[in-house]
């Protein structure tokens, strides 16, 4: 893909993403889970959602790439696995305790992505404080504090629709 993956440009050389880029990022990717999940003859979970596989073309389009975890299900049923498969930060608590992914399991890493996208930190900080270490505990805690847009990557400058900012950092949560 011409412009890389989500995570160049959040983490590393790609260029800034401005905020509508971002928000139509988080909702392309969306809209490729629901049509893994619904739209698909049979259930695809992906297993590996995560910043580095969410492909950007030409127009930073996002594009959900990676399937190599994948795994087909027949709608209504859950996927079995035996090994725990994915990338810790992304993968939902019941994952890692049962190993076992799903839907919803997917969703959950769709959900620790937007808040990526919303705040351009990683999932874990080791060198932040430890009230700030754990990016969905930290969004939380804004959120309780009715202080979410704290929370908004500050290299945005402000340069962002609020209304838009809150909503995906809610959806992120929900997740």
């Amino acid at each position: 893909m011409p412009n890389g993956s989500v995570d160049q440009h959040l983490y590393g050389k790609g260029v800034l993403l401005t905020w509508p880029t971002r928000y139509d990022i988080a909702l392309g990717l969306a809209s490729a889970m629901l049509y893994l999940h619904e739209e698909c003859a049979q259930c695809i979970v992906h297993r590996d959602i995560k910043p580095s596989n969410v492909m950007l073309d030409a127009t930073f389009s996002a594009k959900l790439g990676d399937f190599g975890l994948a795994k087909r299900v027949e709608h209504g049923s859950q996927p079995y696995t035996t090994a725990l498969a994915g990338t810790l930060g992304y993968l939902a608590p019941e994952c890692v305790m049962t190993g076992k992914a799903s839907r919803e399991s997917d969703v959950y890493s769709f959900g620790v992505v937007a808040l990526e996208i919303a705040c351009g930190r990683w999932p874990a900080e080791l060198n932040e404080e430890p009230s700030k270490a754990g990016l969905v505990p930290w969004v939380w805690e804004l959120y309780g504090k009715n202080a979410l847009l704290e929370a908004a990557d500050r290299r945005l400058e402000g340069q962002l629709d609020e209304k838009q900012m809150e909503r995906l950092l809610v959806v992120g949560l929900c997740d």
